[in-house]
């Protein structure tokens, strides 16, 4: 039986810093400007501007998780949790997800009483906060922009603020032509176009998330392609019991059972194998089991499996 993991100390405590950082940065300043934003748009009665206050704050919270769900996925595996707290990035995206559909059904509410009942808004306000918005929600995204195409939990947190900028500069232009045409309801209109950009944005992040917590493969690889290379192997007859999930929104774990009649593999041959596997389909901790297949599966569960 071959197991190998591919660890990269040295590069991983340097990559984990530099997402710490961004962390930080994200929240600060996400956080400071969705205090301001929210006040200025009670002040200026601005459902847009109230509606985007609103998804920042929910933004927050979730770059919050995301940041300890990567905490935690730095910490060493315990006896009863022999993959450390890896799972917890899943469980942050897939709340993030949550909170953004409840944020979502908030906002439309308020933005259909607000259609019905418009009032006078302060559209110089909205103008220059939604400007600022812009700013800050485009500089904190590029911090993520890097490791946004390898980890799910990143991605989410890099495509909810690139959202925040697209729906700011949608207020901004909001509060230009209720400048110019006085037409009050384009701004509970607004709202809900908000609302539909972030439901339309989350489902993906939320089937995704749904998919890992199942133990499905990530959707970055083909099953069908991993058992096509593991069979085409020397000496392979056959190979059953293939499992692929994530570990975490970063990590991919493979199992399967190799049947070769003939002989097993070397450690050198397990060592290129789990390299192949790592560098064609990013699946970094690899177990094989080899078997004769003389009197069938060894298996208990291979009528399930």
């Amino acid at each position: 039986m071959g197991h190998a993991h591919h660890h990269h100390r040295h590069h991983d405590d340097s990559a984990y810093s530099r997402i710490n950082l961004s962390f930080a940065l994200a929240v600060g300043a996400n956080l400071l400007f969705t205090l301001i934003e929210g006040s200025y748009a009670i002040f200026a009665n601005s459902m847009g501007l109230l509606a985007d206050a609103g998804h920042n704050l929910g933004d927050v919270l979730g770059l919050l998780l995301a940041w300890g769900a990567s905490w935690l996925m730095t910490k060493p595996s315990k006896d009863r949790y022999s993959y450390g707290y890896k799972r917890s990035s899943v469980l942050a995206s897939l709340f993030n997800s949550f909170l953004l559909v409840a944020t979502s059904a908030i906002i439309a509410y308020e933005s259909i009483v607000k259609l019905i009942h418009p009032g006078e808004i302060q559209e110089s306000i909205i103008i220059v906060v939604a400007a600022i918005g812009i700013v800050i929600n485009a500089s904190t995204a590029m911090l993520f922009a890097k490791n946004n195409k390898s980890d799910l939990n990143i991605r989410g947190a890099f495509l909810h603020l690139m959202a925040d900028a697209l729906l700011s500069f949608g207020v901004l232009v909001t509060g230009i032509v209720v400048y110019y045409t006085g037409w009050m309801r384009l701004d509970p209109l607004i709202g809900l176009v908000i609302v539909a950009v972030i439901v339309i944005g989350t489902w993906d992040l939320l089937r995704q998330s749904l998919s890992l917590l199942l133990d499905a493969a990530p959707k970055h690889i083909a099953p069908e392609k991993v058992s096509a290379f593991l069979s085409a192997l020397p000496g392979v007859s056959a190979i059953h019991d293939l499992h692929i999930w994530g570990l975490s929104t970063r990590e991919v774990a493979l199992t399967a059972h190799l049947v070769m009649p003939k002989e097993g593999l070397s450690d050198a041959e397990f060592h290129h194998i789990n390299h192949q596997l790592l560098d064609e389909f990013h699946i970094q901790h690899v177990t094989l089991q080899i078997e004769k297949g003389d009197d069938g599966p060894p298996c208990t569960q291979d009528g399930t499996c």
